[in-house]
C-alpha cells in the first residue's frame, strides 16, 4: 500500500516534468497523509490540455453517503480495480497523475516498524497511477477526491513490503490521461512498468503524520 509520501520539488521543476502550463506555489511537505489535499494533474476536457489540481486523498465514491468513506479507499488495487463498484468507473473515465517525489514504506521488525523512504536515482518527481471522483453532499459540499492505485511490490522492495504504488513512467503520462481510452485492456498495460527505486531508512518521526519536517527524509542508520 502507500500511505505517506513526500512532494518537496519545486514549483518550477513539477511544471517543466508535467508540462503545466500554470501552478502554484508549493510549500515542501515531507509527510503527505491520507484525507489532506494533495497535488495531482488531470486531463481538462475544455482546453484539451493538462490541468493542476488540487485533490482530497481519499476516493470518495459518487454514491457514498458520507465523505468519511474517503479515508479507507486512499489505495485501489490494480488486480480488482476493474471490478469494484468504488472504481469501475474511475479507471475508465476519471484518471490522474499524482505527484510525489519520495514515498514511505514498513517494514516489521520485532516489536516496532521500521520506515523506509522510496525515490527515485535523482530524487526528482514522479507520478503515481491516480483515479478521481467528484462527490456531494445532501448539503451540496462539492469534493475532488482521488486514491493511488497499487500492485504487489516488486523484488527490490518485497523485503520491506508486500504491496507498491505504481508510478507512471514520463513517456506514459499523456497516454494515461487520454479521456479516449476507455477499455481494460487499453489501460492496464500502462501500469505494467517497474521505475528503478532508491531506499533507505528514516527516522521514526514519520510515523507521526503531524510531524512534516525536513528530518522525515534523513537517513537513520
Amino acid at each position: 500500500m502507500c500511505g505517506r509520501f513526500s512532494l518537496s520539488s519545486s514549483a518550477e521543476q513539477i511544471a517543466e516534468i508535467f508540462q503545466l502550463s500554470e501552478i502554484p506555489e508549493l510549500t515542501p511537505r515531507y509527510n503527505i497523509a491520507p484525507t489532506q489535499l494533495i497535488a495531482t494533474v488531470s486531463h481538462n476536457s475544455k482546453s484539451e490540455n493538462r490541468q493542476f489540481n488540487w485533490m482530497r486523498w481519499g476516493l470518495i465514491p459518487s454514491w457514498a453517503k458520507d465523505k468519511k468513506m474517503g479515508a479507507k479507499l486512499i489505495n485501489a488495487r490494480v488486480e480488482t480495480v476493474t471490478e469494484k463498484a468504488s472504481f469501475r468507473q474511475a479507471i475508465r473515465q476519471r484518471r490522474c497523475l499524482i505527484i510525489a517525489d519520495g514515498f514511505y514504506e514498513w517494514q516489521t521488525k520485532k516489536d516496532q516498524k521500521q520506515p523506509y523512504y522510496f525515490h527515485l536515482e535523482e530524487h526528482q518527481p514522479f507520478a503515481f497511477a491516480g483515479l478521481w471522483e467528484r462527490w456531494k453532499s445532501p448539503e451540496k459540499e462539492e469534493i475532488i477526491s482521488c486514491t493511488i492505485l497499487t500492485t504487489e511490490a516488486h523484488e527490490e522492495m518485497r523485503s520491506i513490503h508486500h504491496r507498491q504504488p505504481i508510478i507512471i513512467p514520463e513517456n506514459l503520462y499523456s497516454q494515461w490521461l487520454n479521456p479516449k481510452l476507455t477499455e481494460p485492456q487499453e489501460i492496464l498495460p500502462l501500469l505494467t512498468s517497474q521505475a528503478a527505486l532508491k531506499h533507505y531508512p528514516v527516522n521514526l518521526v514519520v510515523n507521526k503524520p503531524t510531524h512534516d519536517e525536513p528530518d522525515c527524509i534523513q537517513q537513520s542508520f
